[in-house]
């Protein structure tokens, strides 16, 4: 199937392919219609229209969103995985955040360093805080050298992680933040989340590692120039082309 030039399906893209308003339909003098018979009421409300429900909420169903420096991209490619035991080419946390995740314990055993992270947004609140400079304790100095159009955004749906997933309703290494384990802990508590609308912005998904670069069903990319360098990567290594499509808005300062 054709693209456009922002990495989306020929007519999904509402840049490229605007929709056009529906046209009015042609004014008509009114006549007065003959006074209709009364319908039984079973008969009238037999053809009412249905109203739509919502889908279910499952965490096996939510997108989740891991962002990476561009020149960490060839690698994880290359490997065919996100691995926690990995030496970034730019590492943007800092000594200190890596301490608190290797000290966070989970109580199915291990800390919070041995999964790799996801967030639960594209807007998540410590994207935010790279995009915007990197300040705060979190960061390294090679983060805050970095602008926000150097990264890309992985993503996937949370089932590519398998069934061994550890939801967080905010950060993980913060000593408040809540674990759910295994999806179906962690469906009821997304709902939780989604029902009181808090933590989205702090929550993370913790999947097992390593996470298969297979399970990337996309790659989010701030402008066309860096879509066409992830594209001349993915060709070069080979194996698995996740979509590659422009969606400024991800990357664009607060």
């Amino acid at each position: 199937m054709a693209e456009c030039i922002h990495g989306f399906d020929e007519g999904l893209c509402d840049i490229c392919y605007p929709r056009s308003a529906p046209a009015s339909a042609p004014r008509t003098a009114a006549t007065r219609a003959p006074r209709a018979t009364r319908a039984p009421a079973a008969s009238r409300t037999a053809g009412a229209p249905r109203v739509a429900t919502a889908p279910p909420v499952l965490l096996s169903a939510q997108r989740i969103y891991h962002v990476t420096h561009i020149r960490n991209l060839e690698m994880i490619a290359i490997d065919g995985a996100l691995r926690v035991d990995a030496e970034p080419e730019v590492d943007v946390s800092s000594a200190l955040a890596r301490e608190m995740r290797e000290s966070a314990p989970l109580a199915g055993g291990g800390v919070v360093a041995d999964r790799v992270p996801f967030y639960l947004s594209p807007d998540a609140e410590r994207w935010r805080e790279l995009r915007d400079g990197a300040a705060g304790a979190h960061w390294s100095d090679a983060a805050r050298a970095t602008r926000p159009t150097d990264f890309v955004v992985l993503v996937a749906d949370a089932r590519a992680a398998g069934d061994d997933v550890v939801l967080a309703d905010g950060d993980a290494a913060a000593p408040a933040t809540r674990f759910a384990f295994g999806m179906e802990a962690g469906t009821q508590q997304l709902r939780r989340m989604r029902a009181l609308d808090a933590g989205y912005a702090t929550g993370e998904l913790l999947a097992p590692n390593p996470f298969p670069f297979s399970g990337v069903a996309l790659i989010g990319v701030p402008h066309e120039p860096m879509r066409d360098r992830v594209r001349d990567i993915l060709r070069e290594v080979g194996g698995h082309v996740p979509k590659v499509a422009v969606y400024p808005p991800w990357f664009q300062r607060d």
